[in-house]
């Protein structure tokens, strides 16, 4: 069946690489991309594309009309580590444009919603080994709380108003196609474009700091099985758990050194130090396993290999 698909925040780490994946799948005239400022060449040339402010009601909703869209795909956020500097630009941009979706799936003018929660959701009281699905969540950083407050909003408007909204809790993503947009796990990429640049790496958090990452080709699979999957299927309205692998700087300076046997690194934690320790260090993902039979294809090895074999000709 044919679909129309609207991107919110398409230039973003996740959007630029979703919105190409979605066109290859499903026809470039039938994805629309926008953001609040123009992307890369691949994403503007590949398709449709609107500057749009995800927190203007309006502005979603002419477009919405315009393209007769069905489903969107809201990946306009403040991450965390940004999120901390500016928590209420951060807190408007993260709720509202949820939000606005919500309420336009409310009033059936769209169809099916994808919005991502994280890892943040969780806080220092939660047990930090294989994560459960449900289970304490006391978030520390803005980031955590503007997640944790949408994923009861998306249940609240499945229940309340048969909303069918989907979510996953993204842990660490990991690409070489796109920067990361300042986020606590941004040291997983960095640290491969520093070792081919200098054979060094100065990370600002310590070397036994494990947390939950999963590479980028993971991520964006997970996200359309989920939208793809029946919706008898899924049990879980607020986010799935999603795992993949956790390691800590060092294990990934080892694995770098497979490589390139002169790398270094050393440690000078900042701020991010306090929000990675609130998060869990494994995630159990048995609910969307079960629900929608995700499985991983990338381990740290594996996700090495890729990041400094495709970044090896940009450096």
């Amino acid at each position: 069946m044919q679909k129309s698909i609207l991107i919110l925040g398409a230039c973003g780490q996740i959007g630029t690489e979703l919105t190409i994946e979605l066109r290859a799948k499903y026809g470039s005239e039938n994805v629309v991309a926008s953001d609040i400022r123009e992307g890369g060449e691949s994403l503007m040339q590949s398709g449709p594309f609107e500057l749009l402010d995800a927190t203007n009601y309006e502005a979603i909703e002419d477009v919405v009309m315009h393209y007769e869209i069905d489903e969107v795909y809201l990946m306009a956020a403040m991450l965390s580590a940004t999120a901390e500097k500016f928590p209420m630009r951060a807190w408007n941009l993260n709720m509202n444009s949820l939000f606005n979706v919500l309420n336009l799936a409310k009033e059936k003018k769209i169809s099916k919603i994808f919005w991502p929660s994280s890892i943040a959701v969780f806080g220092p009281n939660t047990p930090k080994e294989n994560t459960m699905q449900s289970t304490i969540m006391e978030p520390s950083t803005v980031y955590g709380i503007s997640k944790q407050s949408g994923e009861r909003w998306c249940e609240y408007y499945f229940k309340k108003f048969d909303v069918d909204v989907r979510s996953v809790r993204y842990p660490g993503l990991i690409s070489w196609k796109t920067m990361p947009g300042g986020g606590t796990t941004d040291y997983a990429v960095d640290i491969y474009h520093e070792a081919l640049k200098k054979e060094s790496y100065e990370c600002f958090l310590n070397e036994e700091t494990k947390l939950p990452m999963m590479y980028m080709d993971d991520a964006i699979r997970a996200t359309i099985n989920l939208m793809e999957s029946p919706s008898e299927k899924l049990s879980v309205r607020s986010s799935y758990n999603l795992g993949s692998m956790s390691f800590t700087p060092k294990e990934v300076a080892q694995n770098i050194r497979k490589h390139i046997p002169n790398f270094e690194i050393s440690y000078n934690p900042d701020f991010r130090q306090q929000i990675a320790d609130s998060w869990p260090s494994s995630i159990d993902d048995s609910a969307a396993k079960r629900d929608w039979n995700w499985q991983p294809e990338f381990d740290l090895e594996k996700t090495t290999e890729e990041m400094l074999d495709n970044l090896k000709d940009t450096v």
